[in-house]
């Protein structure tokens, strides 16, 4: 074959098929494919067209050959490149072949718009072409974003960028893709290949592995998710933060199906799971939330989305395209001013151009009324329970000790306390006065404020006598025989002070409620318990505490609740308080002051709900691309209208689930999903602060199950399976997990690897093969798990948790951690570059342990030292500083620092722990000795999740059991 000159069109490519010896034409811009040889369209010039040479036949590859170029529409991947450049970054000094990615929202310099069609049809994209041999442009008033230099030749995506004559730089990138077989295509014109007018790459690569007889790795489970792959015009400007932290939020999916009927057939849930008020962690390396402090705050005119980095700016940056609904709007005058310094701005320096995660300083006109003050009413049960227990004396103190730690920079929060038994006690404190007075009111029916006045008080004004109030309030009451709680009446009372200001109800209670409103029966039957009954447990009991919080959230009142008993306390029902008033649960089972480890554990914990920062009188909003609706939430919130999330208080570190629908059919290459949250700070700013994230979409079920993230899957699956069992059965509600799980399995077999009729092998992706094992994890926890022996409280506050706790705090609290420490490596429990070393994570099955060893099982909630009953002497004595183990008594336990390097080591472990997860937890320590305190050491047992226990299966039979349903043999 001779070399044949061909001139073809600008935008354009030639590609060589070897099966047919052929070339055919690809459209860059659309993604068409043609046999046929292209002509240049009228509007343009001859030197636009681009002259290429057909390759003399010695050179021509063949069929047979590896060089072999795919048929048009054949999908290749070359999978090392695709990590390197989509999961690594543009690195143009690693990469010199590959420029990094051209960005959207750019004008050019000719008083107009250079526009290259988005992929997915999603507008036109803009970009800079050269202004001169300088680089320089002739719009003065858009700046390029940093790190875009003018290049001889032209202005490139950064230092040493080339351009071919005649080539603008999309195209180029689009060329050096598509030689990659990265293109991403956008919609195709009639004719195109895929469903839908698509013909998409896919994005994440994919790897199938078998299950059966491999130990799971459980060190994947803190690996990030499936990255968030968009097109690298995607973004107006290149900052490495314009998708969020998964922390934040994150999504079952990282790609986006295109329809509904795609999802429906994949078997996989479609959700979002967040903690989109999570706390910052300087020792983590969290970046704090960039603040918007302006007041100028773009919002499209018809869906009224935040501009965020995946706006597109037109009309030589005048005005901005929603990228959820499309419409054009203005950008505000005062967007490309600095208003601190009085003269021009950087827009592409803007905070939320450049940041997923931001927050706006809210104007007036988001605010119904002026800023509310930090409020907390304490609710203090002083029953004879409570007072024996050491518990009131402890809340008493640690209130006390925390008073300069309650959020109170503006110095208008304000505090009331009241004392409950059989009567309600309120306490006037007035301003000045270094004495309380208190005030009794027995009538429990009919709840009425004993005066108007300084019942409810500034915290600054009144201190001394809350101070004198905290110092006594244990020794009130410290003869009293009184037993009886009217928990729901001093409620209403609480309601009554604080509910035209809005604020925090605490209640601390150490007795089920059981006089005035609310009042409740023990309805703990061991009979119920293991049977279909058992669900019965896990409602309210009374609709006094659901209707009570409904008229809380109306109020901007939100309710904790401190729960002490030794005997049944009803979590279920007062457990009502917190879920729809965005509060939180808190259990003490059996709590003791005189146990130093029950007190620490519990004035910790207070302390830090007590300090803690928290937004006030909020509202949540998801949004999202037309034709993506939101269809069910998950979490502790009111909803008050179809979409709206009503949330008194927005604590930290609180999960929420949300589903969503496909309503329509979607037509462009990516979507947008944006999280708001407009919230009154604890410091008198009104604030919004808003998560968006990208997701490309896709046709493809196998890209589906390649971008799927199982630690998001599994946070949807816990919030399922406890309403299912609320709803329905516990025994429906585990099978509901492995029901789902063995769904969306069984179609990655049958869809994806296209394996047909039974298999031995159990096929998995690889970035979900810890799901399985987080499926049961979750059958086996104490809040779903099979069996007669787990108390209603315990079963119905692990449900709480799972519902509540984000991600970070989920995943071991399903699947516990388990270290060796009698044999770590020397460098567990010293200081590295990130803090304390931890020993390597094992895999949770008793085969592990060891006679000898010394070992550590946490769960977030709970940590085990496990002590072998051969474990010498020595290791005995550095430890725990006893003689031998004859000498160790199991139990709660408080580890001695000794001065060895071992003990050293361990206290450190255990401490980086503890400050381990997200939230205000501070798990108990027990010693567990192996032959000794066989509840203990059941109890211990059972978060080796893969070992079989009770009616239990281990985690090779439960895989076997998900198999046969794949297999549909079972």
């Amino acid at each position: 074959m001779s070399a044949q000159p061909v001139m073809l069109p600008q935008g354009w490519e030639a590609r060589w098929d070897g099966q047919s010896q052929a070339y055919y034409y690809v459209d860059q811009s659309s993604g068409q494919s043609q046999w046929e040889l292209p002509t240049a369209p009228s509007y343009g010039s001859p030197d636009a067209q681009t002259p290429v040479t057909a390759p003399p036949a010695s050179a021509a590859p063949t069929a047979a050959s590896p060089a072999a170029a795919p048929r048009a529409g054949r999908r290749h991947y070359p999978t090392a490149q695709i990590q390197q450049q989509l999961y690594g970054g543009y690195d143009q000094a690693q990469q010199p072949g590959l420029q990094a990615p051209m960005q959207a929202g750019f004008p050019d310099q000719q008083g107009g718009q250079q526009q290259q069609q988005q992929p997915g049809g999603g507008g036109p994209v803009q970009y800079f072409t050269p202004a001169g041999m300088d680089g320089s442009l002739q719009q003065p008033g858009i700046q390029p974003p940093a790190g875009y230099a003018g290049q001889q030749g032209g202005v490139g995506p950064g230092p040493g960028a080339q351009f071919s004559q005649g080539q603008q730089p999309v195209d180029a990138m689009s060329n050096q893709f598509q030689q990659m077989n990265m293109g991403y295509k956008g919609p195709a014109q009639a004719g195109g290949a895929a469903a839908g007018g698509y013909e998409q790459k896919q994005l994440h690569p994919i790897h199938t592995v078998n299950l059966i007889g491999m130990q799971p790795d459980v060190g994947a489970l803190d690996s990030p998710p499936p990255p968030y792959l968009i097109p690298p015009n995607a973004a107006v400007t290149q900052s490495p933060h314009v998708q969020p932290d998964p922390s934040y939020q994150r999504s079952t999916l990282a790609t986006m199906p295109m329809t509904q009927s795609l999802l429906n057939k994949s078997k996989l849930p479609l959700a979002l799971v967040m903690a989109p008020y999570r706390s910052f962690r300087e020792s983590d390396g969290d970046m704090p939330v960039p603040v918007v402090e302006d007041s100028v705050i773009a919002r499209c005119r018809r869906c009224r989305a935040y501009i965020n980095p995946f706006v597109t700016f037109i009309e030589g940056g005048n005005r901005w395209k929603c990228c959820m609904c499309g419409l054009s709007n203005e950008v505000p005058q005062l967007f490309d001013w600095d208003q601190a310094a009085g003269k021009p701005a950087d827009r592409w320096a803007r905070k939320e151009l450049n940041h997923s995660v931001v927050e706006f300083i809210a104007p007036t006109e988001y605010m119904v009324r002026p800023p509310q003050p930090p409020i907390y009413a304490f609710i203090i049960d002083v029953s004879q329970t409570a007072v024996q227990s050491g518990m009131v004396a402890t809340a008493a103190r640690t209130i006390l000790e925390n008073l300069d730690n309650l959020p109170n920079a503006d110095k208008r929060t304000k505090i009331a306390i009241i004392a409950v038994s059989t009567s309600l006690h309120f306490f006037s404190l007035p301003p000045g006065s270094a004495e309380a007075s208190m005030l009794v009111v027995p009538d429990l029916t009919d709840v009425f404020l004993p005066k108007p006045v300084d019942l409810l008080v500034n915290l600054n004004e009144s201190r001394p006598a809350i101070e004198s109030l905290l110092n006594r309030l244990s020794d009130m009451f410290q003869d009293s025989h009184i037993v009886g709680n009217a928990l729901g009446s001093a409620l209403q009372a609480a309601h009554q002070l604080i509910g035209k200001y809005g604020g925090k109800i605490i209640a601390l209670t150490a007795s089920l409620p059981t006089v005035g409103e609310g009042a409740l029966k023990a309805r703990d039957d061991p009979k119920l318990l293991g049977t279909s009954k058992e669900s019965s447990l896990l409602n309210a009991a009374s609709s006094f505490y659901k209707t009570f919080a409904i008229e809380c959230s109306k109020q901007q009142v939100a309710v904790d609740m401190f729960l002490f008993s030794a005997s049944y306390t009803d979590v279920a029902t007062l457990s009502c308080l917190p879920r729809y008033t965005a509060g939180q649960t808190y259990l003490y089972p059996g709590f003791n002051a005189s146990r130093s480890e029950d007190a620490i554990k519990f004035a910790t914990e207070f302390g830090r709900v007590l300090s803690q920062p928290i937004g006030l009188e909020a509202v949540i909003r998801v949004r999202a691309t037309r034709g993506i609706r939101m269809s069910a939430f998950h979490g502790n919130f009111f909803i008050r209208s179809t979409d709206l999330l009503a949330l008194p208080v927005v604590p930290l570190d609180q999960n929420y689930v949300i589903e969503l629908q496909l309503e329509d059919d979607l037509k462009s290459s990516t979507v947008v999903i944006q999280t708001a949250i407009l919230h009154t700070t604890c410091y008198g700013e009104r604030r919004i602060r808003v998560i968006t994230q990208s997701m490309s979409t896709t046709d493809s079920i196998a890209e589906l199950y390649a971008s799927a993230d199982q630690i998001a899957i599994t946070s949807y699956l816990a919030n399922k399976a406890v309403e299912k069992s609320m709803t329905s059965s516990l025994d429906d509600a585990r099978s509901l997990v492995t029901n789902r799980l063995s769904e969306m399995l069984t179609v990655y077999k049958n869809q994806v690897t296209s394996s047909a009729g039974a298999s031995a092998q159990l096929a998995v992706p690889d970035n979900l093969k810890l799901l399985p094992l987080l499926a049961c994890g979750l059958v086996k926890h104490v809040g779903l798990r099979e069996g007669a022996s787990i108390p209603p409280d315990l079963r119905a506050y692990a449900q709480d948790l799972l519902t509540t706790l984000p991600t970070q705090s989920l995943v071991p609290y399903i699947h516990p951690r388990f270290y060796s420490l009698h044999n770590m490596p020397p460098e567990a429990g010293t200081i590295g570059e990130h803090g304390v070393i931890l020993p390597p994570p094992m895999n949770l099955t008793s085969e592990r342990l060891e006679r000898h060893g010394l070992f550590l099982i946490e769960d977030g909630q709970n940590m085990f030292l496990w002590v072998g009953h051969e474990a010498v002497p020595r290791l005995v004595q550095d430890v725990f500083d006893l003689p031998a183990y004859a000498d160790l008594t199991g139990g709660k336990f408080t580890l001695p620092q000794l001065d060895n390097p071992f003990s050293q080591r361990v206290n450190a472990i255990v401490a980086k722990t503890r400050e381990l997860r997200r939230g205000v937890y501070r798990p108990h320590l027990y010693v567990v000795k192996s032959d000794a305190e066989p509840a203990l050491r059941s109890w211990a047992l059972s978060l080796l999740i893969e070992d079989r226990m009770d009616h239990m299966s281990s985690y090779a039979q439960y895989l076997t059991t998900v198999k046969n349903k794949v297999n549909g043999s079972s």
